[in-house]
């Protein structure tokens, strides 16, 4: 692999989480206009729990800065894995059509082709003691 596929990866990766995470923070984005009623229901309930979205965007932003500075990110690829994988899986399950797929899909092969050349670091994590 062309070692500055995960560099180039890991700062589109960091530049959309800080983007979409600072948007989401400040409302700069306006709600789709014609949202599926379980994804309705979904950013709902979201947002009447009060604390749970700004600390979602608000940890986006932070790692999604911290990626484009290069700061701990094996680690923020840990912290960031559960969100993309849930960003992938709202639009998998309550998105119609394939082409909701499109942006999820290619956050997740950032993620991945960054995270790879940190293996290292995290195949420990997977050994049997």
């Amino acid at each position: 692999m062309n070692k500055n596929i995960p560099i180039i990866s890991r700062y589109i990766l960091g530049l959309i989480f800080l983007v979409f995470g600072v948007a989401g923070l400040f409302n700069l984005i306006p709600p789709p206009p014609n949202m599926p009623e379980g994804l309705m229901t979904f950013m709902s309930g979201l947002m009447a729990s009060k604390y749970f979205f700004p600390l979602l965007k608000l940890t986006e932003s932070v790692c999604g800065l911290l990626l484009l500075i290069n700061v701990a990110p094996a680690l923020i690829l840990v912290i960031l894995a559960p969100i993309t994988l849930n960003i992938v899986c709202v639009h998998l399950f309550l998105t119609p059509g394939i082409e909701n797929l499109v942006m999820p899909v290619f956050i997740l092969i950032l993620h991945l082709l960054t995270a790879k050349k940190y293996w290292p670091v995290y195949r420990p994590l997977f050994d049997r003691n």
